[in-house]
């Protein structure tokens, strides 16, 4: 599909998500796969799709890859081994474009996600590995003002807001006096940028999501040098 720039969901996908979400059981959705299948799937695909030319030009080393496993967009089947919530599917889109040299998504990424209840953005690492996560402390630390212009970039700071979790007590190795200490005890290192659903439905929501990934070049800049991969 051509990128005219337009790409953007539907109220029908929404609706699918909102029904899924009161009947999330594998009878309705088996009974319904056709309809997810034309009104989520297909249609986050094509949104991946017409991100593949702009992506290229704000961040090369991050991808977009419209297929149906594998790919950026993520699994609506929930892995439920090891949770106490065992309803098999997830009620949202969610659309990582991942490092190229990603293995999962603990790794640097931009990321979309679009549920009945809520619409945001994300840029950044979520539950980032050991040594990853120490590289970023430790970088943080040691170019506190490097940091500082990544985390406070107006353009940045426009239109994200750090978030994820944190640890309550400074983390081995790193004083408590140390002026970047509330940012090194982060344990998730996302950006979130909070959108609507409206937003979502709009003609103009793939370049609102251009913009701000584009706004977000900083902190990714810092990130991947923290972690040691090329932006």
């Amino acid at each position: 599909m051509p990128n005219d720039g337009n790409a953007r969901f539907t109220p029908s996908s929404i609706e699918f998500l909102t029904e899924l979400r009161d009947n999330n059981n594998r009878d309705w959705f088996n009974a319904n796969k056709t309809r997810y299948e034309e009104e989520v799937l297909d249609v986050a695909l094509r949104f991946i799709q017409s991100m593949q030319a702009p992506l290229e030009e704000i961040a090369p080393r991050f991808t977009a890859i419209p297929k149906r496993m594998g790919g950026s967009l993520m699994r609506v089947y929930r892995d439920t081994r090891f949770s106490k919530e065992k309803i098999p599917y997830k009620t949202n889109i969610g659309i990582q474009f991942r490092h190229e040299q990603a293995r999962d998504v603990h790794a640097p990424g931009y990321y979309v996600h679009i549920d009945p209840d809520e619409v945001f953005l994300g840029a950044g690492m979520w539950r980032p590995a050991s040594d990853a996560l120490k590289g970023i402390r430790g970088k943080i630390s040691d170019k506190p003002t490097a940091w500082e212009r990544a985390r406070d970039d107006k353009d940045f700071a426009r239109h994200f807001q750090l978030g994820g979790a944190t640890l309550t007590r400074p983390p081995r190795g790193f004083d408590k006096e140390n002026p970047q200490i509330e940012d090194i005890k982060r344990k998730d290192f996302i950006a979130i940028k909070n959108m609507t659903i409206r937003d979502a439905l709009s003609p103009k929501f793939q370049r609102n999501v251009e913009t701000a990934f584009r706004a977000a070049d900083p902190y990714m800049r810092f990130l991947c040098k923290a972690v040691n991969v090329q932006f």
